[in-house]
């Protein structure tokens, strides 16, 4: 019997305390505004960072992906599941990140969930960055390997820990996000790689939002580095920058191997289905032939950032189109989110768990699809809010 009284009443605390999630209801595709609950808004919270997620040549895709092989595959891809598609987005993904295979998954978060505890497990070691992404998280826990956090990006701090620990382990791997979703920094990769060189560990790197982003025509993380051939696992994900859903694992050939062998979410879960794959194919054919839609993602966002912080906000670290507006109190986060609603623009209030307490922020995802007009009514009704509640100099 469930404790009803108990989760109501830890319901009720999120509540007091400024932690309560409302979940929005979207009643239109993705683009620069958007019907939520029943109101048009400015959208800046989606992760649709180049407006593939309603792009016509990828809604073209996918129903020519459900005309040749149906709504779905049913069954995993060891059994009956595994379609001609999956193996020519693998080959197509490998390609445009410069990897020798991938291997296709059904989300970001079950790449990392099949992939982790695949290479390391008890009596290794992982050193994971303090505020890699809660995928990462559970990903490590399932390894059952020991996990030695370091202070985010601090590299110093890192190796200091390597020189101490990696000599009990028999394997370690150095894990972390190319771009941290929640403050838009950047993981320094090219000093991970030299260090995982050092002390022998597998380099692992989710670049869920370096995809579409970063690097020559998105290639992401590793392209921006350019450290192809040193990376060991890059992980990404079809349902950001790519608007479809899923995820995958580049790298080596054997690593591809074994990973079919071992992963248990491509084991034991059904395949991502045509209609999902057709279009991701889409999105890789359309930032192949061009960067236009990468460029003007990042004008918009250098455009934001500079209005947003002559107006007096907080942007935190950020270096990429990810833009933390950094407010601290919870109930003030989420009055501020509510305000913006009130004013037509739709960006969500970020608050503990998924950022530490005294952290919170409105976090604004800044995509290609905004037009100047839309990012100019954007500053303006941050700033009459920030203004109203205190965050800014009135």
């Amino acid at each position: 019997m469930m404790p009803v009284e108990e989760f109501q009443r830890e319901l009720n605390e999120r509540r007091e305390q400024g932690l309560y999630v409302t979940i929005r209801k979207i009643g239109s595709p993705q683009g620069a505004w958007i019907i939520v609950d029943g109101k048009k808004v400015l959208n800046l919270s989606s992760n649709n960072y180049l407006g593939f997620a309603n792009h016509p040549r990828l809604k073209e895709a996918a129903k020519k992906g459900i005309d040749d092989y149906g709504a779905g595959p049913a069954a995993v891809r060891t059994i009956a599941g595994d379609q001609l598609p999956q193996e020519k987005l693998e080959e197509m993904l490998a390609e445009f990140k410069g990897a020798e295979a991938a291997v296709l998954y059904q989300s970001g978060f079950c790449a990392n969930l099949g992939t982790i505890p695949a290479l390391v497990g008890e009596g290794d070691a992982i050193f994971s960055d303090e505020l890699n992404h809660a995928s990462i998280i559970d990903g490590c826990r399932l390894s059952r390997a020991k996990i030695i956090r370091y202070p985010h990006l601090n590299v110093q701090t890192l190796e200091e820990l390597l020189k101490q620990e990696r000599q009990n382990y028999k394997k370690a791997m150095i894990i972390t996000d190319g771009v941290f979703s929640m403050d838009g920094d950047i993981a320094p990769m090219n000093k991970l790689a030299d260090l995982a060189d050092r002390h022998q560990c597998i380099l692992y790197v989710d670049d869920a939002h370096g995809e579409g982003v970063l690097g020559d025509s998105g290639r992401g993380i590793v392209d921006y580095f350019g450290l192809q051939g040193r990376v060991d696992v890059e992980i990404g994900t079809l349902s950001k920058a790519f608007g479809v859903v899923g995820g995958f694992a580049a790298g080596s050939k054997l690593l591809a191997e074994l990973l079919k062998q071992k992963a248990r979410p491509l084991l034991f879960s059904s395949a991502p289905t045509a209609a999902d794959v057709y279009a991701s194919m889409e999105a890789v054919r359309i930032l192949q032939e061009s960067d236009e839609l990468v460029k003007k993602l990042w004008d918009n966002a250098n455009y934001f950032k500079e209005h947003m912080r002559k107006a007096g906000f907080d942007l935190g670290n950020s270096q990429t189109p990810i833009t933390p507006v950094m407010i601290g109190d919870e109930i003030t986060t989420q009055e501020f989110s509510k305000k913006l609603f009130e004013r037509n623009v739709f960006a969500q209030a970020i608050s503990y768990p998924t950022v530490p307490k005294g952290k919170a922020r409105m976090r604004v995802m800044i995509s290609a699809t905004h037009s100047r007009d839309d990012l100019d009514f954007a500053v303006e009704q941050f700033t009459a809010v920030g203004k109203e509640l205190g965050v800014i100099q009135p």
